[in-house]
């Protein structure tokens, strides 16, 4: 098989070529179905705040019952957005997801970055813009992408012995959107509590100067809107892969249960990530962390899974590329949508929610720890004249520096990985397109909210 692939730089740019136009019509059709929805929610409520007096949370997108439910600090982040039409800030959104991305991919490929040409990164683009959650990411003009960077850049800060710089980006991240404020949880679990500090005042401040800006919409967001699951959307809705989506497609309401469940699912992630951070293993910690805010907030829309991008690298570092491929080839598919309809029988509990599973499998089995030797990432050297760790990064054989599509293979949070890869097939379309649009592409009328504050469990 391998050798029916390009070897040359012409017949590799012929085929780079291929792919990318493959990739743009995949791209013009079938995720823009969404219609930048969420972006149209926060410029509305932005437009609506700045130019026509309008209270912040009061905006509804024309013809649906959708506003604005992230924290009023996300609000005033987005007020640049004032100054530009529709179109334009659709344009910035594109811009920004982009770069967020090549900063992840940039974090979490570590040192061995440059070992990579331009037909690799090339392959990889193209494989990631076939993974469902960052797909939707971009057509919905979620900002999912913009926090993972900002966390990121924490965790390599730690991994590189430049811990008294850590915990801005995660405290803006917190002061966002609720979710990310489970990495100072990981900060605290794993002894960092200078860093856990800044974080938390980061966090702290940006609220308050939100409040400053805004009092009556922090009043209102803090004391109702946040506490309001109307406002959210519909827990059973199979796009919430959550373990509160998971109970709710059972039909099990009782809150306890779900406390329960997220009481588990937070002990095996602080027992798992103190066992990361003792290593060192930075990337892990980051990575676990993520799979367990995913977990354990009550709305996990299959967007926000671009949190799951660390735990690729992650595998793949650890030399398992085809478990990275196969787990990454499953969520290119949107195959949970297939019970979109009717999740009821056992095929319905195991595929809707499929992603949720694989979520679960990561935070249970993902290796921690497996570094390459001689490099303990964030260990606290008794010399003073040891350099500074680097990174992690996952170890590449010589071979993938002349790689093929067969041979460079899955792509795990942007990581060439040498060996065969271990995706699936083709994915098939997501969301809206085997069945009508409605005014909210990932929703009807009673259908949930592709965006959510994530609201902490309660």
């Amino acid at each position: 098989m391998t050798s029916a692939l390009p070897r040359t730089d012409r017949g590799r740019v012929l085929l780079v070529l291929a792919l990318a136009t493959l990739v743009t019509l995949f791209t013009a059709t079938v995720p823009l179905l969404r219609d930048w929805f969420d972006l149209r929610v926060y410029y509305g409520s932005i437009d609506s705040w700045v130019h026509h007096g309008g209270r912040v949370y009061d905006y509804r997108v024309p013809g649906t019952p959708y506003g604005f439910t992230y924290p009023p600090f996300a609000a005033v982040a987005m007020l640049p957005m004032a100054l530009l039409g529709l179109h334009a800030a659709i344009a910035v959104a594109l811009l920004l997801n982009l770069a967020a991305l090549a900063v992840v991919l940039r974090l979490l490929a570590g040192p061995d970055w440059r070992r990579h040409g331009w037909y690799d990164w090339t392959l990889i683009t193209c494989l990631l813009v076939l993974f469902e959650p960052l797909r939707d990411t971009f057509s919905f003009g979620q900002v999912n992408l913009l926090l993972l960077a900002l966390v990121l850049a924490d965790a390599t800060l730690l991994a590189t012995g430049r811990g008294r710089l850590a915990g801005v980006g995660i405290g803006l991240a917190a002061a966002i959107k609720l979710t990310p404020a489970l990495f100072i949880g990981l900060l605290l679990v794993a002894g960092r509590r200078r860093a856990a500090a800044v974080a938390t005042a980061v966090a702290a401040g940006a609220t308050a100067l939100a409040a400053g800006v805004d009092p009556d919409a922090s009043r209102f967001y803090w004391t109702e809107a946040l506490w309001d699951t109307d406002r959210v959307g519909r827990l059973g809705y199979v796009s919430n892969q959550s373990v509160q989506g998971v109970l709710a497609r059972l039909g099990e309401p009782d809150r306890a249960v779900w406390a329960v469940a997220v009481l588990l699912v937070l002990g095996v992630w602080a027992l798992r990530t103190r066992r990361a951070a003792a290593a060192g293993d930075w990337t892990a910690a980051f990575a676990l962390t993520g799979l367990a805010a995913c977990l354990v907030s009550p709305i996990t829309w299959v967007h926000h899974l671009v949190w799951l991008l660390p735990s690729f690298a992650v595998l793949v570092r650890a030399g398992r590329p085809r478990v990275a491929g196969a787990l990454y080839g499953v969520l290119c598919t949107s195959m949970v949508w297939l019970w979109f309809d009717d999740a009821s029988g056992v095929d319905g509990f195991l595929g809707s929610n499929t992603y949720a599973w694989i979520t679960l499998g990561l935070l249970l089995w993902l290796p921690v720890g497996q570094l390459r030797p001689g490099l303990r990432t964030g260990s606290r050297s008794t010399s003073t004249t040891t350099a500074a760790p680097v990174p992690t990064a996952p170890a590449i054989s010589p071979a993938s520096l002349q790689t093929d599509p067969c041979t460079a293979a899955a792509t795990a949070g942007g990581v060439v990985i040498a060996g065969r890869a271990g995706a699936g097939g083709a994915p098939s379309e997501p969301t809206a397109s085997t069945f009508p649009a409605d005014p909210k592409p990932q929703s009807s009328s009673e259908r949930a909210s592709s965006y959510t504050a994530d609201p902490s469990p309660s």
